[in-house]
């Protein structure tokens, strides 16, 4: 018997008791639960049993209390846009929905931090900084909670300037597996004191407890901001203009890498005109006005040097709203070349800034050779790149063929001194190449969970196997 199956009378005892406390807030419906188990990517839809909109730390915790007294799985779901499966009910269980708690706590501007509920997003959060001069500069592109972004230690197009989720989470609010709740960090802008548990729980995506409330970092808005779009003759020659700019240290905000057919299909859904079809780079630099003139025209030689050619600026705030929306939409925009039955394996990663261009390459060689299609987009400046194949995945030949060239893109990106993920998380999809890249680490990561979640509720078949 299934497990999922075996804990069906565990769950219906855990969401009738859930029921008791939380009225219409729990919902058993199947759109909901379906809604709860679907994912943005190929993963098959696993919805839970059921699902309880939570809108305080208190109720998470009487929530994963419940659950923990009748083991009972119980899964962390923000916006649900994730791409490797994070918040499936692969094993049944109580979706914990915590989008009604979307609650900004404190914003320190002399300070430069704030305090949010994790189902702010990050739209939400820059909306209402708006007058401050201050911003939340890590930008994975989809409109995801803050939360689930620290959950996944999130990056982005930004993350080549202002680091990752990693580096800009000050503190944590946790809900523990039996019910607890405990703080990680403080606002100080360092600490030598005690195990780092907020670096423990950043990224540990709902495995070893819900994440309710968390303490950021914030920028300064910068004086100026402008974009360019360079064209390049080949996908090599536009690597080696990035590897160049970095190797030059010039403070480059965002690099974007899109080949032809990336920068087609986004061109496309974005309606977008006036753009050579060809591999391309956006840039984008911040600073004084002086300063990104200055860095823009270093760039400029750089590319020219690698036979990149028409700069398209974009400095006024609505072209570069509009420029990097349809990059952030790229996703969807590939989506919608797909035909009838197609979906995408969305998958990231990264590797050494000198290893790139042959990692890309070969990566897209291979895919070819199999058949499929895929657009190479990355967030370049920081050697993070991503492919999604388009294929019938509920073809057991077609899923095969791109699980097999998935495991080799991974293998050589880790042969390379990389990662197997650099910022879509293990989830389910990645699963299996975690040991392939840490070796005997993984046994630690899995005494590590046994310890916090000794029954496995804690998002279970996600990350490692306790």
């Amino acid at each position: 018997m299934a497990l999922a199956e075996q804990l069906k009378p565990a769950v219906a005892a855990a969401t009738e008791e859930l029921r008791a406390r939380f009225g219409d807030r729990l919902s058993t419906a199947e759109a909901v639960r379906r809604h709860h188990g679907t994912g943005e990517a190929y993963h098959p839809v696993s919805p839970p049993d059921a699902v309880v909109f939570a809108r305080s730390t208190g109720e998470v915790s009487e929530v994963v209390g419940i659950a923990a007294r009748h083991k009972v799985p119980v899964i962390p779901y923000g916006t649900g846009t994730g791409l490797e499966g994070h918040t499936l009910a692969v094993r049944g269980g109580i979706t914990l929905d915590l989008s009604e708690m979307n609650e900004i706590l404190e914003v320190s501007v002399e300070d430069l931090d704030c305090r949010v509920q994790a189902g702010v997003t990050r739209k939400q959060l820059n909306a209402h900084l708006r007058d401050t001069g201050l911003f939340f500069p890590i930008d994975p592109g989809a409109d995801a909670s803050l939360g689930g972004m620290a959950a996944t230690r999130a990056s982005g197009t930004n993350a080549v300037r202002y680091g990752t989720m990693k580096e800009n989470v000050l503190g944590l609010t946790v809900v523990l597996a039996d019910g607890r709740v405990i703080e990680t960090g403080t606002r100080a802008r360092k600490s030598s004191a005690g195990y780092d548990l907020t670096r423990l729980m950043v990224g540990s995506e709902g495995t070893l407890g819900v994440i309710t409330e968390v303490g950021l970092r914030l920028a300064p808005v910068p004086e100026a901001m402008s974009s360019a779009v360079c064209a390049f003759p080949s996908l090599e020659a536009a690597v080696n203009t990035v590897i160049l700019t970095i190797q030059s240290g010039i403070p480059v905000a965002r690099i974007e890498l899109l080949d032809k057919e990336g920068l087609s299909a986004v061109l496309d859904y974005a309606k977008l005109e006036g753009f050579e079809i060809a591999d391309t780079l956006f840039f984008e630099f911040h600073g004084s006005t002086a300063a990104a003139a200055e860095q823009a025209e270093a760039v400029r030689a750089i590319a020219e040097e690698f036979g990149g050619s028409a700069f398209k600026w974009a400095s006024k705030t609505e072209e570069r709203a509009a420029l990097w929306e349809a990059r952030h939409n790229a996703h969807y925009a590939i989506l919608a070349r797909a035909r009838p039955g197609e979906r995408t394996l969305s998958t990231d990663v990264c590797v050494p800034i000198s290893r790139l261009a042959d990692c890309i390459l070969e990566s897209k060689a291979d895919l070819e050779e199999t058949g499929f299609w895929s657009p190479v987009i990355g967030h370049v400046g920081d050697g993070n790149f991503h492919m999604a194949p388009v294929a019938n995945y509920d073809d057991p030949e077609e899923n095969r063929r791109v699980q097999a060239w998935h495991a080799r893109m991974v293998r050589r990106a880790i042969e390379m001194g990389g990662t197997c993920t650099g910022e879509h998380g293990v989830g389910t999809g990645k699963m299996p190449y975690l040991e392939v890249e840490h070796g005997a680490a993984v046994e630690v990561m899995r005494q590590i969970k046994r310890k916090l979640d000794p029954d496995d509720i804690m998002n279970p078949g996600k990350v490692v196997e306790p």
